[in-house]
């Protein structure tokens, strides 16, 4: 049974995930609150480990309790909507949780990936980080997301190819951050990950996908 860690997974298209892979994978939830992801990991009948994408610190301990990821689902995600000039911590924190610490997790991982001879990377992004789409993410989020993308573009270059690396955006969805008039549950918006995350050896890497579909950059 292959091993899946999702990160920010203990509510919201996370969670959705977590539950989605369950049936067939040994499903371990990333979460930067305890109490929620001993809660969530209760629920779903999972693990769950410490991960907190603010503090580097916690990457070590996580993977280490976590014994080895095929798939890793980089999903955890904030929105500041505070200004790019006058608040620079905030867009810090953005590019840290959406950038460096996915861009770490998947180096962390790619060891035990190559060893395996199969491994999938999903990174959660948006239409708010597409220039197809405008960059209308507001703040630091749709830059980070933007780079996001671009990582996911590009890795495949530095990736063994039986290990696959996609973005995916999982549209308007009724959570949290997305609000209460967003269309879509967060099964939904899980959909497109959950696909990625099972792809067969010939599937794609590198790409940008919405509703199991391609979308420009």
């Amino acid at each position: 049974m292959k091993t899946a860690l999702i990160t920010g997974a203990n509510r919201g298209i996370g969670y959705a995930i977590a539950k989605g892979l369950r049936p067939d994978h040994r499903v371990i939830i990333g979460a930067r609150d305890p109490k929620a992801g001993r809660q969530a990991a209760q629920e779903l009948d999972c693990d769950w480990v410490h991960l907190d994408l603010e503090d580097p610190d916690t990457f070590g301990p996580a993977l280490t309790k976590a014994n080895g990821i095929d798939v890793l689902v980089n999903n955890a995600g904030i929105l500041i909507e505070t200004s790019m000039m006058e608040y620079p911590q905030d867009f810090e924190t953005s590019m840290q949780i959406m950038l460096h610490g996915p861009y770490h997790l998947i180096g962390a991982c790619r060891a035990h990936m190559e060893t395996r001879g199969w491994g999938r990377i999903v990174n959660v992004s948006s239409g708010w980080g597409a220039f197809s789409e405008g960059m209308e993410g507001p703040g630091a989020y749709g830059v980070a997301k933007a780079a996001l993308n671009a990582l996911t573009f590009a890795l495949p270059r530095d990736l063994p190819d039986c290990i696959k690396i996609n973005a995916m955006c999982p549209g308007w969805v009724h959570t949290r951050m997305g609000g209460a008039s967003a269309p879509r549950t967060p099964e939904e918006g899980a959909d497109t990950a959950l696909w990625l995350a099972r792809l067969p050896d010939d599937g794609p890497t590198g790409g940008f996908f919405r509703d199991r579909s391609p979308i420009p950059w």
